[in-house]
């Protein structure tokens, strides 16, 4: 990934990483309040040898007293001295769970021994701090006797008391709070990544970039009214999804040049927006003066017929069977050269009658008196219908919604077409949001100049055209004059 993924990655999921980041803080503070305070008081010992009548000695003394310290530190929390101190105090605890509350500490190259007692309450901390800097300098008093006057050559003075503390060394708030607000950061970038890298739905241009090298020949923003009203260019002609599919009509004519001019359009699965691009596409290039003839050949689920209002309970089905000719049933719709042939009933077998030879003779017989031939074909995933179709034609159009289709489905759908021999002309990614990380150029202006996402234009269809040369079915383009 590079850095502009990541920071399309915190755009996209910034919201997750803010409100992850607010429970790593919330989750300190709640730690913190909940937390009893611990309040710590400090005493210091002072360790020297008892007598010295020379330079020498005091040097041998000081040396001596120095190696001494480390182990009175470490007599500190033994029983030996903590014993005394629960007995003065009248404390209801034992050695061992005192200890836990004692730490002893020696600077370095000093003969200073620091005793520190933690507690809840101050002043017992304090007095604890005291009783054991007095327990242990008897103790060591004791221990250290060697001579038959009972004197001691190693002297412990208090030379610090202990004093209640104001201010609880535990839990330390600002540290806490800046601990959860960090841990949560990492973990909400880190989910926003993982779920970049888990993420296997096609969202942006460059998705399909990296999946395949046929030509993205149009993106079509998401409309939210889409279903109250499907054909966009008759209820708002200026409305940026209107735009959106004009320049889908003009980079289609640049596929017209490949010598066909019949193409089947098509998606991975359901609800993808192809008969919705499917009928505006074919007035589109109506109304730039093409004759269109625009079938719907989905014989499972029509649409096309009631998108555009049209009578559809007689059509393509009818003229396979030979029940009705073709200028009977397709009709001419608009003030437009765009004439519609509805599916007509639903057959018990519809495969079999797209595959049929009276098919390939219709489709025929129709591209010769039409510029261009759209047919609106059921997804390529659930049945075989479109890549049926699409060996006949000049080639597929591939509808891909963003955030609907993965791209195991949509590679799926191509593979299914190259197994057949057919020719993806180019594919149309329906369904681009229009705000957020994946949000695609749309507005005014669109359509004069380069667009893409995030400085990645769309692959111009003339270079893609030059890169796919010698993939596409053989023949598929000499074999079709076009009449545009």
């Amino acid at each position: 990934m590079e850095l502009s993924d990541y920071i399309r990655v915190l755009r996209k999921n910034w919201l997750v990483i803010v409100v992850i980041t607010l429970v790593g803080l919330g989750a300190a503070a709640g730690y913190s309040l909940t937390r009893t305070p611990i309040y710590e008081s400090q005493s210091s010992v002072f360790v020297s040898t008892q007598s010295a009548n020379s330079v020498s000695e005091l040097s041998q003394g000081s040396s001596f007293t120095q190696q001494r310290v480390t182990t009175y530190v470490n007599l500190v929390s033994k029983p030996i001295v903590v014993d005394p101190v629960i007995e003065e105090l009248g404390l209801d605890v034992t050695a061992s769970q005192l200890a836990q509350q004692i730490s002893a500490s020696n600077t370095l190259n000093t003969t200073l021994i620091t005793i520190a007692v933690d507690d809840p309450d101050p002043v017992l901390a304090a007095d604890i701090a005291n009783a054991l800097a007095a327990s242990l300098t008897e103790t060591v008093a004791n221990v250290e006797t060697t001579d038959a006057a009972g004197t001691s050559p190693v002297k412990l003075t208090r030379v610090q008391d202990a004093l209640p503390s104001n201010t609880p060394v535990s839990p330390n708030v600002p540290l806490n709070l800046a601990l959860g607000l960090l841990v949560g950061l990492a973990v909400g970038i880190g989910v926003a990544v993982l779920r970049t890298v888990l993420d296997t739905k096609v969202r942006t241009v460059r998705d399909l970039n990296q999946l395949t090298d046929r030509p993205i020949i149009g993106t079509i923003p998401f409309d939210p009214k889409a279903s109250e009203r499907p054909i966009i260019l008759q209820a708002d002609p200026h409305n940026p999804r209107s735009e959106a599919f004009r320049a889908l009509r003009t980079n289609l004519q640049f596929l017209e040049m490949d010598g066909g001019h019949t193409f089947v359009v098509t998606s991975s699965i359901p609800s993808e927006g192809k008969s919705t691009t499917t009928v505006n596409l074919a007035i589109a290039l109506a109304d730039a003066g093409k004759r269109v003839a625009l079938i719907d050949t989905d014989l499972r689920k029509p649409r096309v017929a009631q998108y555009l209002g049209i009578e559809g309970g007689v059509g393509l089905t009818d003229v396979l069977i030979g029940r009705a000719k073709i200028g009977d049933v397709m009709l001419p719709w608009g003030k437009r050269p765009l004439f519609a042939l509805p599916a007509g009933k639903v057959p018990p077998n519809p495969s079999e009658l797209l595959g049929s030879r009276q098919m390939a003779q219709l489709l025929q017989a129709i591209a010769a008196d039409f510029d261009v031939v759209l047919l609106d074909t059921p997804p390529l995933l659930p049945v075989t219908d479109a890549a049926i179709l699409a060996r006949q034609t000049t080639g597929a159009l591939v509808v891909a919604s963003a955030g609907r289709v993965s791209t195991g489905q949509l590679s799926t759908a191509l593979t299914a077409l190259e197994t057949v021999e057919a020719n993806v002309a180019g594919l149309v990614l329906t369904m681009v949001p229009t705000r957020g990380a994946d949000a695609y150029g749309y507005g005014y202006g669109y359509g004069y100049g380069g667009y893409g996402v995030y400085g990645d234009p769309v692959t111009p269809v003339e270079s893609a055209m030059t890169r796919r040369s010698g993939k596409g079915r053989k023949g598929s383009g000499a074999s079709r004059a076009s009449t545009a």
